[in-house]
């Protein structure tokens, strides 16, 4: 049984965990509860032995995600992007001798968002959950962050007690998506800056085999480029035309020169504010070595939803979790392809259930409809 803990006085937001529950618009200080579709699979809580936890900030739009993995799972990580701001990835190199982790932690916030994976550590602590040390028990929590400091003043970002909160509020139910936790303040089409930007979010998404094989993960998109539905090839969400109401395309705005790519743009352009963030999950039995090589394979999924995407500006970072419940040879090939798989699905859904804030439109505001 999970332990009712005093939540700190000086947090302030709001604990999202309940299935279908989808945070709203975030502005003067409130937020609001929305109803979202069912999550058909469960999402990354699908996986057993995962649970995932939101807390929203009121203050501005922003806030973390906490998965845990409270019994351990084998880690893994791979880094993309050429700005990373990360805790704990050195630990998760294969070469090292610590095999699981207990949590990891997307945040808003850009930097100072590490201090999100603080609250956490404590919150494992409590309980008693982390890797044996002779008589000390310390929790393997690792973190990614995202730039969302820009949507409503920078001055207000994850703390310690917002991870805190966050892990006080996971569960294994299916996870909210959209605009809460990480995804809060996240933006996606900023390749002409803010002002024809559009709103991102969280999304998650599963596969179970008839093997009993699941596959998930659970994505922050927070890009400087569209997100595109690989299916179709088509822009869900991203850079808006010239009077808002339309898809430029970063493809041919790019082909075109029109736009600078983003490791080439000055240091006050607001196409700098990104990064996609994300963990994949499985209950296959892996290697520290082999749960790198899916995080490696999931980002595939990133890159045939987002355009561009791993630019030298942003810090695009997905982790990988293996909690070896399933013990059935699986494949790791199989493995790899379907977390790509759910990645790209889950940043598709990460917009589609996004809620629009003052200037940066939601998918739904946009074409009057979810997807």
């Amino acid at each position: 049984m999970r332990p009712e803990l005093p939540g700190p006085r000086s947090a302030r937001g709001v604990a999202l965990a309940a299935a279908g529950v989808v945070g709203g618009f975030l502005a003067a200080g409130g937020c609001v509860a929305q109803e979202t579709a069912d999550l058909a699979g469960g999402g990354i809580t699908a996986v057993e032995g995962i649970a995932l936890g939101h807390f929203t900030l009121e203050e501005r739009p922003t806030g973390c995600t906490v998965v845990l993995a409270e019994d351990g799972a084998v880690a893994g990580v791979d880094v993309r992007g050429g700005a990373p701001g990360t805790r704990e990835i050195a630990l998760l190199d294969p070469v090292n001798s610590v095999q699981e982790a207990h949590a990891i932690v997307l945040s808003g916030g850009s930097a100072f968002g590490l201090e999100a994976a603080s609250g956490v550590v404590r919150y494992l602590e409590e309980r008693r959950v982390g890797y044996r040390a002779g008589d000390h028990v310390v929790p393997i929590v690792a973190a990614a962050i995202l730039f969302d400091l820009g949507i409503g003043g920078g001055s207000v970002r994850p703390g310690p007690e917002c991870g805190y909160e966050a892990a006080r509020a996971a569960s294994a139910a299916a996870p909210a998506e959209g605009s809460v936790g990480a995804g809060a303040g996240a933006t996606v089409g900023k390749l002409r800056g803010r002002g024809r930007a559009m709103k991102g979010g969280i999304g998650t998404a599963s596969i179970t085999l008839e093997d009993g094989l699941t596959v998930a993960a659970v994505v922050a998109v927070n890009s400087v480029g569209d997100v595109i539905d690989p299916a179709t090839g088509e822009v869900v969400a991203g850079v808006r035309t010239e009077d808002g109401t339309g898809f430029a395309d970063a493809r041919a705005l790019l082909r075109e020169g029109e736009v600078r790519p983003p490791g080439d743009a000055p240091a006050d352009d607001p196409s700098v504010e990104n990064t996609t963030i994300g963990v994949v999950a499985t209950n296959a039995r892996l290697s520290k070595a082999e749960i790198t090589k899916v995080a490696q394979m999931a980002h595939d999924g990133l890159a045939r939803a987002v355009y561009p995407a791993h630019t030298p500006s942003d810090g695009d970072t997905l982790f990988g979790l293996a909690t070896g419940t399933h013990e059935d040879e699986a494949g790791l090939s199989r493995i790899g392809a379907l977390a790509a798989d759910m990645v790209a699905e889950a940043i598709l859904r990460a917009v589609r259930a996004a809620t629009g804030l003052p200037g940066l439109p939601s998918v739904t505001d946009l074409t009057g409809t979810g997807r």
